[in-house]
C-alpha cells in the first residue's frame, strides 16, 4: 500500500474491555490491608512479631524393633501482643495412624486395583503414629491436652500472656515407617543383602505451630501434600544409636571427641579447610560397618541455632566426606552421608553439588547463615530440612548409571539444598503456599543449575517447557494462588509454573538488574520470618518501581495462557511526490500484477484483437500512457518543494518502509509482545512491547512499525521468553513449526548407555 505523507490524523475512543480493565486493576481487592505488623512496600511492619520454639530432646533409635522413642521439654515465648488460651502442637506422624483422613480421602476406582501388589498395598497394616505417654509441666504437673488427629492442643492452667514463656515435657514414641512399603517424607530403608538399615528420620517430634498476626494458629491438618510451617528456636538433640551408627543431623556435633575417633577427626578437621570433598570415613571403613553389626550404643548430641526444624540420619551403612565452603563472612562445611549404594555417582558429585548449590543461591538471596549442609542419600526422591536434607538418584547394581538418573540426582541435591533458603530460612507458609517455597526455589535452582553446568538440561524453568501444561485442560489446571490440598497437577503448579513466572520476569519484564535486586531485597527482608504472598508481590513492586499487578493477577491468580497471534501485517511506502519516482513505480507495479487465467491463455488463443489490426481505434489515452511524465507534473512537483523544507524533502526520499501490525490475544493471559523483523539484507531488530499495550483493549490491538529498509519476515517471541502456547500463529508470512512423530512406539532400552557400552567392550575382547 502507499502511504501519503500529508494525513489528516483523527482519533476516536474505543470502549475499553471490561476485562482489559480487570487484567490491569490493582491488587487491592485480593491483598490484605497493609498494617502495623506488614507494611504496604512488603516488609515487616514496626510491630512485626513471631513466637519462638526451644526444644530439648532425648532420642533413642531402636534399630532391633524399627521404634523412635523420644522425651522433649519444650519452652515456647509468646512474643505476640495476645493472650494464648492454648497451645497447638503438630503431630504429623499420625498421618499414619489408622484412623488418618489421609486414608481416607484419596479417590479410587476398581480400575487401579490391576495385580495383586495393588490389593496387597490396599490391605497393608501399619501401626503407625505417635503413641503420647505423658504431658506434663516441668513440674510434674499433668497438662490437659487433647489430640485432633495430626494436631494436639495442650491447655495450659492459665492463659500465656503477651512476652511470656511456657515450658513443658512431652514423652512419646512410634513405629518407625518402611518407606518402600508405606511411603513418607522420612523413615527407614532396608538392605536385604546385608541386613541393615537406613534411617532418614523427619516429623519425630511433636512440634509447635506457627502462631502469627495472619491467621492466629497455623493449625490445618496435615494431609500429606502441605509441608509444614514452623516457627524458628534454639534445639539441643541427644541421638542414642547402635554404637557402630554414623549420625547425620540439623545443627553442629557437640561431642566429637566421644563419638568420632582421633582419625575422623583429623580427617574433619582436614575437611574444614578443603575446597574438594575429604573422606571422614571411607567406604572400605563403610562396608566393614555393615559386616560386624555392634549391639552396644552411644549418643551423638547436636546443637542448633535458630532453625524451624531438626531431622537427622542414621546407618552403620554410610561413608561420609565434607569440604569447605568459602562465603564473604563465614566458611560452611558441606557434607554428604551415602551407603555403598550410591556410588559411583554420590562420591563423585553430591558433596561437590552442595558446595556449588551454597555458593549459588548465597549469590541471589542470602548469605546462607548455618555452620553446616548436608546432603544423604536414600531411595526416595528428596525431602528437605534445616541443614539437612535426603536426596535419590541410586545408581544400577553394577555401578553404571543412565543420563537421566545422573541428572535426576544432581537436580534433587541442588533443590533440596536449596530448601535451606526457601523455606528454612525464608519461611513461609508450606501448608497454606506451596509455591512460595517450591516455586522460588525451583527458579533459584534453575540458576544454579546453569552455573553447574553449560546448557545443563533443566526441566522446570525457561518458558517454553510449562506451554503443555498451561495450554492444556482448563478442568484440571489451578491458579498457583490455590492451597496445597486443592491443587490439580501439583508438580506443574507448585514447582513448574511460578519459577516460570519468576524467570520470565527476570529476563523479559524486569531485566535481570532489576529483578535481582529486588529478590534480593525480599529475601533480605523475610529471612528468619514468616512472609506472606502479599509481602511478596508489594516487595517486588516496591524494590523495582514497576507496577506488576498485572503478572501477579494473570499468572498466579488465574489458569489463563499467553498465546499472542500475529492476525495481518500491512505495508506502507511514502509517496515522495515526485511525478517520475511515483509513475516508475507505478507502472513496475501494473507489470508486476498477476495475471488471470484468461489473459494467460488469450495471449495464445486470439491471434490479434481489433485494435492491433485497425490502426484508427487507438485513441488518446492509448497513445499517451497514463505513465508518462508531463509538463504540469513537474510545475506541480516544483512549486511543491518550494513549500517544503530540506529535512521535509529527505524524509519523502528517505525509502522508510511503514508496517501496520495487528495482534490478538487467543490465550487470555496478558504479556509484552516480542517482534523480531528480518529485512532484505538479512539483518534482523527486535522490538519489545510493555505488556501495557493491552490495557484498554485485551482482545485485539495494532501498532505501526517504521523501518529503513524492506521486512522480509516478523516473528513474535523469537527467542521463547514469554511462554507462548501456539507457536504456528507467531510468523508472517505464516510458518508452522516442525513437529516429530514416531511411526512405532519404542521400547524403553532395558541397559543404560553405559551398561550397552560394557557389552561393546566385552564383545571386543
Amino acid at each position: 500500500m502507499r502511504l501519503h505523507y500529508f494525513l489528516l490524523i483523527s482519533t476516536c475512543l474505543v470502549a475499553a474491555s471490561t476485562n482489559a480493565q480487570t487484567k490491569f486493576a490493582q491488587l487491592d481487592i485480593e491483598l490484605p490491608t497493609p498494617n502495623a505488623y506488614r507494611n504496604a512496600s512488603g516488609g515487616p511492619g514496626h510491630a512485626y512479631y513471631q513466637q519462638k520454639a526451644d526444644y530439648k530432646i532425648q532420642l533413642t533409635l531402636d534399630d532391633e524393633k524399627q521404634i523412635i522413642r523420644g522425651e522433649e521439654v519444650i519452652t515456647y515465648t509468646n512474643n505476640s501482643p495476645d493472650n494464648l488460651e492454648y497451645l497447638w502442637l503438630q503431630l504429623d506422624q499420625n498421618i499414619y495412624a489408622q484412623n488418618s483422613d489421609s486414608k481416607l480421602i484419596g479417590v479410587e476406582k476398581m480400575e487401579d486395583f490391576k495385580s495383586v501388589a495393588d490389593i496387597k498395598r490396599k490391605l497393608f497394616n501399619y501401626d503407625g503414629g505417635f503413641k503420647i505417654e505423658l504431658v506434663q509441666s516441668i513440674n510434674g504437673q499433668n497438662l490437659k491436652y487433647f489430640i485432633n488427629k495430626t494436631m494436639m492442643r495442650i491447655d495450659p492452667e492459665k492463659p500465656l500472656g503477651p512476652k511470656q514463656s511456657i515450658s513443658f515435657k512431652i514423652k512419646w514414641w512410634y513405629n518407625i515407617n518402611d518407606r518402600d512399603k508405606v511411603g513418607g517424607r522420612s523413615g527407614m530403608e532396608y538392605f536385604q543383602k546385608d541386613k541393615n538399615y537406613l534411617y532418614t528420620i523427619a516429623q519425630f517430634f511433636p512440634r509447635m505451630c506457627v502462631y502469627n498476626d495472619v491467621e492466629g494458629w497455623q493449625n490445618k491438618q496435615f494431609l500429606g501434600r502441605g509441608e509444614f510451617t514452623l516457627p524458628f528456636g534454639d534445639y539441643q538433640v541427644s541421638i542414642t544409636v547402635p554404637e557402630d551408627h554414623v549420625v547425620g543431623a540439623t545443627g553442629e556435633l557437640q561431642n566429637a571427641s566421644s563419638v568420632l575417633s582421633s582419625e575422623q577427626r583429623n580427617r574433619l578437621k582436614t575437611a574444614m579447610n578443603s575446597d574438594k570433598p575429604v573422606f571422614i570415613i571411607t567406604q572400605a571403613e563403610a562396608e566393614a560397618a555393615e559386616k560386624e553389626k555392634k549391639t552396644k550404643t552411644k549418643t551423638w548430641v547436636f546443637k542448633a541455632i535458630n532453625v524451624r526444624d531438626f531431622a537427622f540420619a542414621s546407618s552403620r551403612k554410610f561413608m561420609w566426606d565434607a569440604q569447605a565452603v568459602k562465603l564473604p563472612n563465614r566458611t560452611v562445611l558441606a557434607m554428604s552421608y551415602y551407603p555403598k549404594e550410591g556410588n559411583p555417582l554420590w562420591d563423585r558429585y553430591s558433596t561437590k553439588l552442595v558446595a556449588h548449590t551454597i555458593q549459588t543461591y548465597s549469590k541471589y538471596t542470602i548469605e546462607y547463615p548455618y555452620p553446616v549442609a548436608i546432603s544423604v542419600h536414600s531411595k526416595q526422591i528428596g525431602m528437605e530440612y534445616p541443614m539437612i536434607c535426603f536426596n535419590g538418584g541410586r545408581p544400577e547394581a553394577d555401578g553404571t548409571y543412565s543420563e537421566e538418573t545422573k541428572y535426576g540426582m544432581w537436580g534433587v541435591i541442588i533443590h533440596e539444598v536449596g530448601h535451606n533458603f526457601f523455606p528454612m530460612i525464608i519461611n513461609s507458609d508450606e501448608r497454606q503456599w506451596s509455591w512460595m517455597d517450591e516455586g522460588l526455589n525451583t527458579f533459584v535452582q534453575y540458576l544454579t543449575e546453569q552455573e553447574w553446568e553449560r546448557n545443563y538440561p533443566s526441566r522446570r524453568g525457561p518458558a517454553h517447557l510449562i506451554t503443555d501444561y498451561m495450554r492444556g485442560d482448563q478442568r484440571f489446571i489451578s491458579p498457583i494462588m490455590t492451597n496445597s490440598e486443592s491443587i490439580w497437577q501439583f508438580g506443574n503448579n507448585a514447582y513448574g509454573k511460578p519459577a516460570t513466572a519468576l524467570n520470565i520476569l527476570r529476563e523479559t519484564i524486569m531485566g535481570r538488574e532489576l529483578f535481582d535486586h529486588a529478590f534480593k531485597i525480599y529475601c533480605e527482608r523475610w529471612k528468619f520470618k514468616h512472609p506472606t504472598p502479599a509481602d511478596f508481590f508489594r516487595t517486588m513492586e516496591d524494590a523495582s518501581a514497576v507496577d506488576l499487578d498485572w503478572f501477579w493477577r494473570g499468572w498466579f491468580y488465574s489458569t489463563e495462557f499467553v498465546d499472542i497471534s500475529l492476525d495481518n501485517v500491512k505495508s506502507f511506502e511514502l509517496n515522495t511526490q515526485n511525478p517520475e519516482v511515483e509513475k516508475q513505480k507505478l507502472q513496475a507495479t501494473e507489470r508486476q500484477k498477476t495475471k488471470t487465467i484468461g489473459e494467460i491463455r488469450n495471449q495464445q488463443s486470439i491471434q490479434q484483437t481489433v485494435n492491433e489490426r485497425d490502426t484508427t481505434i487507438d485513441d488518446f489515452y492509448a497513445k499517451n500512457s497514463k505513465f508518462n511524465v508531463d509538463l504540469l507534473d513537474k510545475k506541480k512537483y516544483d512549486e511543491l518543494k518550494q513549500k517544503l523544507s530540506t529535512e521535509d524533502l529527505a524524509l519523502l526520499n528517505s525509502g522508510k518502509q511503514f508496517y501496520e501490525l495487528t495482534f490478538s490475544n487467543k490465550g487470555g493471559l496478558v504479556s509484552p509482545i516480542i517482534i523480531e523483523a528480518t529485512f532484505e539484507d538479512g539483518s534482523k531488530e527486535v522490538i519489545k512491547i510493555p505488556a501495557e499495550i493491552w490495557k484498554m483493549d485485551q482482545i485485539e490491538v495494532s501498532r505501526v512499525f517504521i523501518f529503513d529498509q524492506k521486512v522480509i519476515a516478523f516473528r513474535i517471541d523469537p527467542f521463547l521468553e514469554t511462554a507462548d502456547c501456539d507457536l504456528d500463529n507467531n510468523s508472517w508470512p505464516s510458518a508452522t513449526q516442525p513437529t516429530r512423530f514416531q511411526l512405532f512406539q519404542q521400547q524403553r532400552e532395558k541397559e543404560n548407555p553405559m551398561q550397552r557400552q560394557k557389552r561393546i567392550e566385552e564383545m571386543g575382547r
